[in-house]
C-alpha cells in the first residue's frame, strides 16, 4: 500500500499536527511499525449492531464475509468502476502505490549524530543568527518579539534569541568569577548577581512562556472541538449511507462532508487512530454503496495525476532552497499532501511515483550530509577543546617563583579561555567531560597562584615594615648640617631600600613618596646652602689675608698678659672666619701659621706658652667642626690616657733609680734617669693644662 513507509516516521521528526494518520500518532518509542487497520474491519467506535445495520444497507442478501476474502473483492471492485471527483482517504485500498517516508529508514543514523536539544538550537540559530548583538539589543529585542501572541510564529526567534544571550550572559559571569578570584576571593564563595539585563530578559521571557501556555490551552480546547465536529461527520456519514437519496444527491452530498473534515483542524493525539480508521471505514462502504462508475472514476484519477505531479514539482523546487530545516519541513508537508491525493491511473502510477522518491531521496541525502557535517564539525571543536585542556594543564604544572612569572601565565590562561569561548559547541555526551578537564586545570593554576601571592603578601608586609624604618631613619635627618655625614646616610638609606623587595600595593605609591619626600627635602636643603658657598668663600679669603696682615704688623707691648690676650683674640679671629676656596686654603694656612710663629719670637714666649696658645688654637678649630662633640671627647680621652702612661713611666723610673750603687757609672745612669722623670713630669704639666683647657 501507498502509505506503508510512512509509519517508520515518528511526529517529532515531521513536525505533524494531530489530525495526521493514525499509524504516525503510535508510540515512536517502541521500535515497532505500527500497522493499518484493513478498511474491511469495523473501528471500535462503531458498535456491532451499527457495523451489522451498515453491512446489510450495502449487501442486503449476501452473506457475511471474512476479512481476508472481504479485502480481496473490495480491490477487484474498485479496479472495474472508478471513483469520480472524490477525494479518497490515502488508506483506501485501491491505492496500490507505495508512498516514501519524509526521511528514509537509512537515516536513522542522522538522529544519534546529534542530540535533539543541540539540533534544535543549530536550527534556531541558523534560521535567526545575532551572533553581532550585544546584550542590550537581544532583550530589546525579545521585548519586542514576545509581543506576538501567536507563539508558534516566534518559536524559533525566541529560542536563537536565547541561546545568543545566555552565551554572552556566561561570558559576563566568567569574567566576573575571573577577577573575583584575581583580586583573592575563593570561588566557592562566589555568588552572582543578576544585573537589570538579566533581569529584563526573564521578565520577557517569562511573558513568553505565559503565552505559550495560553496559547497550548487554547490548541488543546480547539483540538476538542474539533475532535466533536469529526465526530459529527462520521454520524452524517452513517445517516448518508443509509439513505435512499438518488447518486447524484447522495454523491454531492458526500462530497461537502469530504470537505468539511479535511477543513477540521487538530484533534487530541489519543482519538487520532480510532477516528481516522471509523472515517476510513464509512468512507470505503460509501464507495461500496453508491457503485461509482469507471467514467468519474478515471476523470477522479486524472486528477489526483495532475495533483501529485505538482507536488513533485514543488518537491524537485526543494533541491534548491538553502535551508535544510525549512527544506525538510516543505518535504514533511508534501508527503501529508501525497497521502490526501486518492489513486491515479495504473499506467503512470509508477512513473510519478519514482518522480516524486527520487525527489524525496535527495533531499533526504542533502539533510543526512548537512548534519554529518555538524557532527564533524562538533568532533572538530571538542578536538580542539582537548588541545586547549592539554596546553592548560601544561600551565597549571609549571609554579613560576616570581611575579611577573605568574602575571605570564595568568595571561597565558586568560587567552587559552578566549580561545576556548570562541570555539563552537561540541557534541553533547563529551561537552560537560572535556569542560571539567579544562575548568579543573585552570582552578588547580588559579588556587597555585593565590598560594602563592598568599605568600608574597606577609612577605610584602614585612618589606613594608622594613621601608617605614628607613622613612622614620630618613626624617629624622632632615634638620642636620653635619652636610657629608649626613649625606653619606642618606645614600646608605637609599641602597638599603632598592635591596628590600615590594611592599602591598596598596601602600606601594605612599610609602615611596615619603621616603623620596624626605630625600628630596634634605638634598634641596644641602644644595640651598652650597648654592652661594663661593661668594663666602672669597670674601672669608679677604678676611684671613687681612687677618694676617694684622699679625704681621702686630706690635708687641710690654705687659706680656696683654699680648697673650691679643694673641688669643688674633687666633680665635682666624677661627671664626668660615671656609676659604679649597685651591687656597694650604697655602692661606701656611703664611697665617708663618706669621703667628714670628709674633711668637716678638713676644719670646716659653715653650709652654707656645704650646698652651698653639693647642687653644687646636681646641677652637675642633670647636668649630661639625661632629665637634666626638673629637672633643676623643680628645680628652686621648689625653687622659698619654697622662696615665707618662705617671706610670715616671713611677717606674723613680722606683728603678734606687737599684743605682755609689760609683761613677751609676751616678752617670741615675743622672740620666732624673733628666728622663723632669721631662715626663714637664710633659704632665703640659698634657694636665691642656686636659683643663678642655674642661673649660
Amino acid at each position: 500500500m501507498e502509505n506503508s513507509e510512512l509509519t517508520n516516521l515518528n511526529p517529532e521528526e515531521q513536525g505533524i499536527g494531530n489530525e495526521n494518520i493514525p499509524a504516525l500518532q503510535q508510540a515512536p518509542e517502541s521500535g515497532e511499525t505500527p500497522q493499518e487497520t484493513p478498511v474491511t474491519e469495523l473501528p471500535q467506535q462503531i458498535s456491532d449492531e451499527e457495523k451489522q445495520k451498515i453491512e446489510h444497507l450495502i449487501q442486503p442478501n449476501q452473506p457475511p464475509k471474512c476479512p481476508e476474502t472481504e479485502q480481496v473483492e473490495m480491490k477487484e471492485e474498485a479496479a472495474a468502476e472508478p471513483v469520480a471527483a472524490v477525494e479518497a482517504p490515502v488508506e483506501a485500498p485501491v491505492q496500490t502505490e507505495p508512498l516514501p517516508e519524509a526521511v528514509a529508514t537509512d537515516d536513522a543514523d542522522v538522529s544519534q549524530l546529534i542530540d535533539e536539544e543541540t539540533a534544535e538550537e543549530i536550527e534556531a540559530v541558523s534560521e535567526h543568527d545575532y551572533a553581532g548583538l550585544n546584550k542590550l539589543q537581544l532583550v530589546e529585542l525579545l521585548e519586542e518579539t514576545v509581543k506576538e501572541q501567536d507563539v508558534a510564529k516566534i518559536k524559533n526567534q525566541v529560542a536563537a534569541i536565547k541561546v545568543f544571550f545566555l552565551k554572552l550572559n556566561k561570558e559576563g559571569i566568567d569574567q566576573e568569577l575571573d577577577q573575583f578570584i584575581a583580586d583573592g576571593g575563593e570561588r566557592e564563595s562566589f555568588a552572582h548577581i543578576d544585573d537589570p539585563l538579566e533581569i529584563r530578559f526573564k521578565a520577557a521571557f517569562n511573558q513568553y512562556k505565559e503565552n505559550k501556555a495560553r496559547f497550548n490551552e487554547s490548541l488543546e480546547r480547539q483540538k476538542l472541538t474539533n475532535l466533536s465536529l469529526k465526530q459529527a461527520i462520521l454520524e452524517e456519514l452513517k445517516t448518508l449511507i443509509a439513505s435512499e437519496e438518488t447518486l447524484k444527491k447522495t454523491y454531492d452530498e458526500f462530497k461537502v462532508l469530504q470537505d468539511r473534515w479535511k477543513e477540521i483542524g487538530q484533534v487530541p493525539a489519543g482519538e487520532i487512530t480510532n477516528l481516522w480508521n471509523n472515517y476510513h471505514f464509512l468512507v470505503e462502504k460509501f464507495f461500496d454503496k453508491v457503485k461509482i462508475n469507471r467514467e468519474l472514476r478515471d476523470l477522479d484519477m486524472k486528477k489526483n495525476l495532475e495533483a501529485k505531479i505538482e507536488l513533485c514539482e514543488k518537491t524537485e523546487e526543494l533541491l534548491l532552497e538553502t535551508s535544510v530545516v525549512k527544506a525538510f519541513k516543505l518535504l514533511q508537508k508534501y508527503h501529508e499532501d501525497w497521502k490526501e491525493i486518492g489513486p491515479v491511473p495504473q499506467e503512470q502510477k509508477e512513473e510519478v511515483w519514482e518522480r516524486f522518491k527520487t525527489a524525496t531521496d535527495k533531499i533526504n541525502a542533502t539533510r543526512r550530509e548537512h548534519y554529518s557535517k555538524i557532527q564533524d564539525e562538533l568532533q572538530h571543536n571538542f578536538e580542539a577543546k582537548v588541545a586547549l585542556s592539554e596546553k592548560a594543564e601544561e600551565i597549571a604544572s609549571d609554579s613560576p617563583d616570581s611575579i611577573n612569572g605568574w602575571m605570564k601565565k595568568s595571561d597565558e590562561m586568560r587567552d587559552l579561555f578566549k580561545l576556548w569561548r570562541a570555539i563552537g559547541q561540541t557534541p553533547k555526551k563529551q561537552g560537560d567531560e572535556i569542560w571539567n578537564r579544562f575548568k579543573a586545570a585552570m582552578d588547580n593554576f588559579f588556587e597555585a597562584k593565590k598560594e602563592f601571592f598568599g605568600k608574597l603578601k606577609d612577605q610584602q608586609i614585612e618589606n613594608y615594615n622594613r621601608k617605614l624604618d628607613l622613612c622614620v631613619q630618613a626624617e629624622a635627618l632632615l634638620e642636620s648640617n653635619e652636610w657629608r655625614k649626613a649625606t653619606d646616610q642618606f645614600k646608605a638609606l637609599q641602597e638599603e631600600w632598592k635591596k628590600i623587595g615590594p611592599v602591598p600595593r596598596k601602600n606601594s605609591d605612599k610609602i615611596w613618596k615619603r621616603f623620596r619626600g624626605a630625600c628630596d627635602e634634605f638634598f634641596k636643603r644641602k644644595s640651598d646652602h652650597f648654592s652661594g658657598i663661593k661668594d663666602r668663600e672669597e670674601e672669608n679669603l679677604a678676611k684671613k689675608r687681612e687677618l694676617i696682615e694684622k699679625v704681621n704688623t702686630f706690635e708687641v707691648k710690654s705687659d706680656r698678659a696683654e699680648n697673650l690676650d691679643s694673641l688669643k683674640a688674633l687666633q680665635r679671629a682666624w677661627m671664626e672666619i668660615g671656609h676659604v676656596p679649597i685651591k687656597l686654603k694650604d697655602q692661606l694656612y701656611a703664611d697665617y701659621r708663618a706669621a703667628i710663629d714670628k709674633l711668637f719670637e716678638k713676644m719670646k714666649l716659653t715653650e709652654q706658652e707656645k704650646a698652651a696658645t698653639q693647642y687653644q688654637h687646636t681646641i677652637n678649630t675642633l670647636r668649630e667642626d661639625p661632629d665637634s662633640g666626638d673629637k672633643l671627647r676623643r680628645e680628652r680621652n686621648n689625653l687622659s690616657t698619654k697622662i696615665q702612661k707618662l705617671k706610670e713611666e715616671i713611677m717606674l723610673l723613680e722606683n728603678n733609680i734606687g737599684f743605682f750603687s755609689s760609683s761613677k757609672q751609676a751616678g752617670l745612669m741615675r743622672a740620666e734617669y732624673e733628666k728622663k722623670i723632669e721631662k715626663a713630669k714637664s710633659e704632665v704639666k703640659l698634657l694636665e693644662a691642656k686636659l683643663k683647657m678642655l674642661k673649660d
